[in-house]
Formats: structure tokens, C-alpha cells, sequence
């Protein structure tokens, strides 16, 4: 099975794992979203290091590009698991929407900075493995965030259609951006 492969099945079982959140509750199910994590961790870890055996590395590229896909996975990693109240969001039963942040930017910032990642990383390594597994990964997350806002958000959290009212799904708008530096400032205070 190839690495890409293992990837878009990580897609599949998030998807699994939306749905037994909301209709079966599983509590063995509930664990396919840090399995599908493990699987596309370790086949962009596989898919850098295949990129890796290329003859031809250029140092300077690897250097410039590497660091701005690890600030775009940074970013990422802060959109998915701290710019969301952790208290709320994970441990308690809260069914309010986060609207902060970078939620107030845009409905699914996790996707620009999951895109803006495997972009970075294909520049680094200029790998056609790379490329489209940026390329098959981000449409296969564009696929996933568009279930999560029409189907999984709408029957978990009972303000999410005022949310989706209020903020841009993807492509942030300059309200939604007033928004966001509004709330990193009011943080900062």
C-alpha cells in the first residue's frame, strides 16, 4: 500500500469518527481520529524521507521552504489544538461554537494552514511524491471540512448556523480578519 494511500484512508477514518460522534457514540470508535492521525503523520514522515533519497538536495531551498512549512504545521497544530478552549472544547460536553481567534477569520483556518504546509514541504523537496500527496491531502481535507460544516458541526454545536452566518468558510473577508486581530488583541490584554 503506498504511502498517499495510507493518507486518504486517515481522511476516511476521521470521517468515521464524525459519525459515530454523533449517531453511534462508540466508545471504541471515538480513537479512529488519533489512529487516522498516526496514519497520515507517518506517511508524510515516509513521503519526506522517500523525498530525501533524492541525489540532488539543494541545502538552501530545503532550509528556506522546511521552515515555512513548519510554521505553517505550527499554526496548524495551534488552530486544531490551542487556539480552541481545551477545557470546553475536549473534556467538557460544550455545544458552543469557538468564534475567536482564528475561528473568527474564517470557519476552517486548519485547511489553509494544512494546505500552506504540504505547499511549503513540496518547495523544500521539490518531489513529485510530495506534490501530490499536498495535492491529494488537501482536497481530500477541502472534502472532510466541507462534511464537518454541513453535516457534523450543524447537529454538534447548536450555535454553528449563526456561526456559519457570521463567518467566511474559508476564504477569510476584512470583517473576519478585524475580527481575529480584535480577539488576539483582547488575549494579549
Amino acid at each position: 500500500m503506498s504511502l498517499i494511500s495510507l493518507g486518504v484512508i486517515a481522511f476516511l477514518l476521521f470521517v468515521i469518527y464524525d459519525i459515530n460522534s454523533i449517531i453511534f457514540k462508540n466508545p471504541i470508535l471515538k480513537y479512529l481520529f488519533f489512529i487516522g492521525l498516526l496514519l497520515l503523520s507517518f506517511s508524510t514522515v515516509g513521503l519526506v524521507f522517500g523525498a530525501c533519497q533524492n541525489e540532488t538536495i539543494n541545502y538552501f531551498r530545503i532550509s528556506i521552504y522546511g521552515f515555512l512549512s513548519i510554521v505553517m504545521l505550527c499554526f496548524l497544530l495551534y488552530s486544531l489544538f490551542f487556539a480552541l478552549p481545551f477545557k470546553e472544547t475536549y473534556l467538557d460536553d460544550s455545544k458552543s461554537v469557538c468564534q475567536t481567534g482564528v475561528y473568527a477569520l474564517c470557519r476552517h483556518p486548519g485547511l489553509l494552514f494544512f494546505t500552506g504546509f504540504y505547499f511549503f514541504l513540496w518547495l523544500a523537496f521539490d518531489s513529485e511524491q510530495l506534490f501530490l500527496a499536498g495535492l491529494i491531502f488537501s482536497l481530500c481535507n477541502l472534502i472532510y471540512v466541507i462534511f464537518q460544516d454541513r453535516w457534523t458541526f450543524i447537529r454538534y454545536f447548536d450555535d454553528y448556523k449563526i456561526y456559519q452566518k457570521n463567518t467566511p468558510f474559508l476564504i477569510p473577508s476584512l470583517d473576519s480578519l478585524k475580527r481575529c486581530l480584535k480577539t488576539f488583541r483582547q488575549e494579549m490584554e
